[in-house]
This record gives structure tokens, C-alpha cells and sequence, in this order.
């Protein structure tokens, strides 16, 4: 069996997106799986469209969640990709595209812009889908040859077979068939400048590079067809093609990067205090399901059970909920030490120079369990260490519910005792209850305001021991005198 071979082509338009990391994590998992090489190429021919960080955007994100690629460019560092515009200076491309012109598979277009465009708009005005009539692929030798003398720019056109049905098997869809009449005509290989168009180079690259399977989004299956024809029109080897299914929001639409219901960077994830492992995970249960029902898998465990043959071919909704749900299992199961080192930047701008570093740990570690994500502890610790302040709903609900003399109970029996352990609150928390007849609610509630200032908390042993008794019971006292 030939080695496998993928590849992740990203163009440096922007920033890892969720259904761009969603690619490259499928490729690198199939790789992976089979032993294979998982490579990354940055397609940047469209320069109008890069933007300056946007490589080094996307492949420190890519780092971030867990994808490693196998190979560099021999004069790059470690982690340099190949790049199409590098390549297309070392001048890789230009055999095929003089095969293509002596074969007569291509021609010259001598056609401006603005010829083109007034084309396109007749068309249109008649009803007709624009296409390129194909008349600079009339043209004679001679013809060619004056214009080429007097410097006259040009792009060069694949010339698209009549009527020709192109199909493949693809990995994830099953039989797709087209027509070339439905191709938009005959399509620039080379534009103007001279910078290959993607859907030449792409070809090229992939034939170059070896790749044997092309695993992508299935809004490239329209490049498809073109690319086909490129590889037969060469006689090259087809790779074998797969294109996974859309990514959709909480309504079922295509996730767009104008929707602002859903984050769709890697990197504000990051921002949030996400969990990298906790990333891979869900992503890969973006348009793949593993078998039976277990859904929380390490790295390894991914690369391990990995199939192809379970890529969806349904779309995948993008599912916050669940996302929150898994990064808080792995949060949970987080070492002491590198939960507070994932939560650090969310505190450092709340006041707690009142608390020596130990009681942080402590106060932070109250909310392990309970928090999706780094950025949420910011809110809970801010109001646990506010508890001078009684909270108006939890004013009237002593008011109306006659219970101040419960917290004046329980600051009593405080006073007396001093407790150095969860067990010792329960014991006072027991006595005022046996003193003052109240249990449950009635009797929890206004413990946890009294102490805290707030219905809802850690739990009152917690909040305590963290605090100390003095503080306590000099909050209590401040609570009286707001009645």
C-alpha cells in the first residue's frame, strides 16, 4: 500500500477558523492513523487577499491545539510550511503550463478586464450564466505572435473539454458526476501577472508533493471538476478526494464569519482559557462520530480510532453547549497546579491583597468543578471576595422571612467556638438549628447571607474556613446594621 500523504492548504486570508482547524485536524488524524506524513502548504498565489499575521496566526494555533506537520522547507526553521508563491519563484510550474500551450489543452488570452466585464454583463442582461466565449483561443499563431511583440498582456485559459462528464468516488459523498458544459467556460490557469490561479497550482502541488488523498470542505467540490480535468489534460494520477461536510450554527445555516452567535477563531478561544486538548477533542466530533457513545477522548485515543468511513455526510451543528460541557470535563481533571495557571490571567485584575497567596489557591480551586472555561472564574471570585455587600434580594428575603435571629444565632455560637475544619462549621451550623427550631432552607439560607451576602455559593464551611472568623463575624455585623 503507498504511503499516505495529506495536506492542509490554508490561504493566509485571515485566521484559523473553526472549520479551517476542523480540516487540518481531520487530515492530521487520517495520517496519523495510517502512518502517513501530514503536510502544510500555505496557498498565498491570491495576494490581494493575505493578510499580514495570518500564517503565523494560523500555524501557532494549529501548535496550540495539538496538529504538528512532518515537514519544512529545506531552507526554513522547523516549522516553516511550503508556500506556493516560494515555489512559483523557483519557476516549479512552468514545464506544465508549456505542455498545456503545446498540447493546444491552453491558450493566450489577450482580453482586459474591462472587455470582460462588459461580456459578463451582456450575458446577464440576456438571461445566460456568464462564461468566457473563448474567442482569444481562435486566435491564429500569427496573431499570438503580434500581440506577444507589442506587449500586450495576457493570462492563459484552460481550454475545457465539450460536453464531457468528469466523475470521481469521493471518500465522503459516494458517485459526483458533472458536466463541463456546466463549467463556467474556459478558466485562467495563469493570470495577468503571471502568479498561477489556485485551481492550477493546487493541482500541480498536490501531483509535486505526492499527496495521495485530498481531504477538504465540501464547498470545494465545485473546484472538483476543474481540477480534474487539469490531472487528465497532464496525465497525472488522480488523488483519491474527500469532502467533509458543512459546519452549521443553532439554526442549521452554514457557519459564516459574519455569525456573531458563535465564536469561530481558535484564537479567542485561547483568549477565553480554553482547553487545547479539550479543542481536539470537540472539533473532531465536528462531521465524525466514533462507535458507541463514549465522547471524551485523549489525542492518541483519536489517532487510534480514527475511520474515514465515519465522516458524516450530514452537516455538523456546531454545538456550543457541548463544547463548554467537554472543555469543563477536562478542566475538571485538570492537576491542581495547572488549573490555577490557566485561570491566573483571569484574577490578576481583581483586587485580593487582602488574601495571602495560599487562600487564593484556595478560593480559586472552590470553583474547579463548576467553571466551562478560564474567563468565568473572573465574575465568581469577584463576588465571593465582595462580601461586605448584601445583595437587595437577599435583604428582603431576610425582611419578609423573619429571619434575622437565625444569623444573630449563628454569630453567636461563631463567637464561641473557633472552627478549623469543615466538621467544626457543620457542628455550629447543627447547634443553630437545634436552638432555633429552622432546618433546611430556612435555616441555610440566611447562614449563607449572613456570612456572604448572597443566596447562592460555595458552600458555607468553605467560605468560612477560607475567610477566617473575624472576618465573618464582622460581616454579620455589618449586615444588622443594614436593617
Amino acid at each position: 500500500m503507498k504511503k499516505i500523504r495529506v495536506r492542509y492548504a490554508p490561504s493566509p486570508t485571515g485566521y484559523l477558523h473553526i472549520g479551517n482547524a476542523r480540516t487540518a485536524l481531520f487530515n492530521y488524524l487520517y495520517a496519523k492513523h495510517y502512518d502517513g506524513d501530514f503536510v502544510i502548504r500555505i496557498e498565498d498565489t491570491d495576494i490581494k487577499r493575505n493578510i499580514i499575521g495570518g500564517v503565523e496566526s494560523q500555524l501557532e494555533n494549529l501548535k496550540w491545539l495539538g496538529i504538528e506537520w512532518d515537514e519544512s522547507v529545506d531552507i526554513g526553521g522547523p516549522f516553516e510550511p511550503y508556500n506556493q508563491l516560494a515555489r512559483n519563484e523557483e519557476r516549479k510550474y512552468d514545464k506544465f503550463i508549456y505542455q498545456l500551450l503545446e498540447e493546444k489543452k491552453a491558450y493566450r488570452c489577450f482580453c482586459t478586464s474591462e472587455e470582460l466585464e462588459i461580456e459578463s454583463e451582456k450575458q446577464k442582461h440576456l438571461g445566460i450564466i456568464p462564461r468566457y466565449s473563448g474567442k482569444c483561443g481562435m486566435l491564429s499563431e500569427k496573431e499570438i505572435s503580434i500581440k506577444i511583440e507589442n506587449n500586450e498582456e495576457y493570462s492563459i485559459r484552460f481550454k475545457v473539454p465539450e460536453n464531457k462528464e468528469i466523475k470521481w468516488i469521493d471518500m465522503v459523498k459516494g458517485k459526483i458526476a458533472f458536466n463541463t458544459k456546466d463549467v463556467s467556460g474556459d478558466f485562467n490557469i495563469v493570470k495577468r501577472d503571471g502568479i498561477p490561479t489556485y485551481n492550477f497550482v493546487v493541482v500541480l502541488d498536490d501531483y509535486l508533493m505526492q499527496m495521495t488523498h485530498i481531504l477538504r470542505g465540501e464547498d470545494h467540490i465545485s473546484n472538483t471538476p476543474k481540477q480534474i480535468m487539469i490531472y487528465e489534460a497532464l496525465n497525472l494520477s488522480l488523488p483519491k478526494f474527500g469532502h467533509m461536510s458543512l459546519i452549521v450554527n443553532e439554526d442549521g445555516k452554514k457557519l459564516s464569519k459574519r455569525d456573531t452567535s458563535i465564536i469561530q477563531f481558535i484564537e479567542e478561544y485561547r483568549k477565553l482559557g480554553y482547553i487545547p486538548e479539550a479543542m481536539f477533542n470537540f472539533i473532531s466530533l465536528l462531521g465524525w462520530s466514533p462507535i458507541g457513545e463514549e465522547e471524551l477522548f485523549t489525542h492518541e485515543k483519536l489517532i487510534e480510532i480514527f475511520d474515514e468511513n465515519r465522516l458524516s455526510t450530514s452537516s455538523a451543528k456546531f454545538d456550543i453547549n457541548k463544547l463548554t460541557w467537554i472543555n469543563n470535563q477536562y478542566m475538571k481533571k485538570m492537576k491542581d497546579s495547572d488549573y490555577l495557571q490557566l485561570i491566573k490571567p483571569f484574577i490578576k485584575d481583581i483586587d485580593l491583597t487582602e488574601f495571602n497567596q495560599h487562600q487564593i489557591n484556595k478560593i480559586c480551586l472552590i470553583f474547579k468543578e463548576q467553571i466551562s472555561y478560564g474567563a468565568e472564574i473572573t465574575k465568581l471570585v469577584k463576588e465571593f471576595v465582595n462580601i461586605s455587600t448584601v445583595q437587595e434580594d437577599a435583604k428582603e428575603f431576610i425582611k419578609e422571612n423573619n429571619l434575622l435571629h437565625i444569623i444573630k444565632q449563628f454569630e453567636e455560637l461563631l463567637t464561641e467556638e473557633n472552627p478549623e475544619n469543615m466538621e467544626d462549621v457543620k457542628k455550629i451550623i447543627k447547634q443553630t438549628q437545634e436552638i432555633t427550631g429552622n432546618k433546611g432552607k430556612m435555616l441555610f439560607m440566611p447562614i449563607r447571607i449572613g456570612i456572604s451576602g448572597k443566596m447562592h455559593g460555595p458552600e458555607i464551611p468553605q467560605i468560612i474556613l477560607i475567610f477566617g472568623r473575624e472576618k465573618i463575624i464582622e460581616n454579620i455585623r455589618l449586615l444588622y446594621k443594614q436593617y
